[in-house]
């Protein structure tokens, strides 16, 4: 992937200029500060940043600059690069399974807080982390539905074994807290006051008074016209739940958005290669590149059809098969996409909300997947 030094009006004017014949992702630094900033004010807690969902420097130095003083990292890899572009900011290194080898780095990084979700995992931290200004989060999980995969199918505990293993977190002396992730792209308030009064059932159950609370991610982005969720609502929910759930032994509030931080500030540009008898289309980019996952998740119907010269296309929509350009016959976006009838070969494909789960999941597979990267001061003409 390659960074563009070179500061676009739009997506069109690179378009227009360039002719890119490999996908290029467009990125928007006023986008994510403007949604960082979102966060900052409205949620009633810490706010920390998923550096998984979209580990770009450029996307880490926008976060700083607008005012996020957290990250949520999973990785040795993820510690590092937070230590050194934001030093002094908080890790919490909440990916619940670490080798021994990991927890000796994060210790000898200064990171102070962790997650589990076994009593096997907790021993491990007992055995290797200092006891003295820790913090270890327990992580727990519900079989319920409301977003577009349960991450709980991997990680966390159930409600019975979650209350074992925070009473065992306060008998080592560690700081106790409690933490859950609702899932990805949640489209159901409720899902976070049933996840807020469960913890609030384990600390009561177990006798311990938790010093923070983390609700996780599962912050939409807007990847659908049906998107009704404002984070503005979500964060009243939270807010008002805890306190009813908690009353006088509420505890500090923690969130680690990721794809509801990053989403909204880029789309990608696919070059049409072919419309193969008027019919099925094929794009330079697929489900092997930036686009991995729209068959996990669902398509986004954000898109919009630019021609060579920047011009959107404004025929009638209609519904067509778009594959990506590998040989591999997986390699097809879900359903049918509504794309512009009068749409080209050579057009570019323009699809918004691109900013998480892009460029990490994107492959060499078959010698495609370069992709580059732009900075633009708007996504939209």
């Amino acid at each position: 992937m390659g960074l563009s030094k070179t500061i676009w009006a739009s997506p069109s004017e690179l378009i227009r200029a360039q002719q890119p014949e490999n996908p290029v992702l467009f990125f928007a630094p006023t986008v994510l500060q403007a949604t960082a900033k979102r966060f900052l004010a409205g949620f009633p807690g810490l706010v920390t940043y998923a550096v998984k969902s979209n580990p770009d420097e450029m996307v880490i130095q926008n976060l700083v600059a607008a005012g996020v003083k957290g990250f949520d990292v999973a990785s040795p890899y993820e510690i590092e690069m937070i230590g050194r572009i934001a030093p002094g900011a908080a890790r919490h290194y909440n990916n619940p399974v670490r080798s021994r080898a990991e927890i000796a780095y994060a210790v000898e990084q200064g990171v102070t807080s962790y997650s589990v979700d076994s009593h096997s995992e907790l021993r491990k931290l007992a055995e290797l982390v200092p006891v003295e200004g820790t913090e270890i989060s327990v992580r727990f999980k519900l079989p319920v539905k409301g977003s577009a995969y349960n991450f709980g199918a991997k990680f966390g505990a159930t409600a019975e074994d979650a209350t074992a293993i925070l009473r065992e977190v306060a008998a080592y002396g560690f700081t106790p807290s409690i933490t859950f992730h609702p899932g990805t792209q949640v489209n159901d308030l409720t899902l976070w006051e049933q996840f807020i009064g469960t913890a609030a059932e384990i600390a009561h159950n177990a006798g311990v008074k938790i010093a923070r609370l983390n609700v996780g991610g599962g912050f939409p982005s807007h990847r659908t016209a049906d998107d009704r969720l404002s984070l503005e609502d979500i964060f009243g929910v939270i807010d008002r739940a805890t306190a009813a759930s908690f009353g006088a032994d509420r505890p500090a509030l923690v969130c680690e958005p990721g794809r509801g931080m990053c989403g909204e500030a880029f789309s990608v540009a696919a070059r049409v290669k072919a419309i193969r008898d008027g019919n099925h289309v094929f794009l330079n980019d697929g489900v092997y590149g930036s686009l991995a996952e729209m068959p996990i998740i669902g398509m986004i119907d954000r898109i919009e059809v630019v021609s060579p010269e920047g011009v959107a296309r404004r025929g009638s929509k209609v519904d067509r098969i778009v594959f990506g350009p590998t040989c591999d016959s997986v390699d097809r976006l879900p359903g049918e996409i509504a794309l512009a009838s009068d749409m080209d070969e050579s057009d570019y494909v323009l699809v918004h909300g691109m900013g998480a789960y892009s460029t990490v999941t994107n492959t060499r597979f078959n010698g495609f997947g370069e992709l580059a990267i732009a900075t633009v001061m708007r996504l939209r003409d």
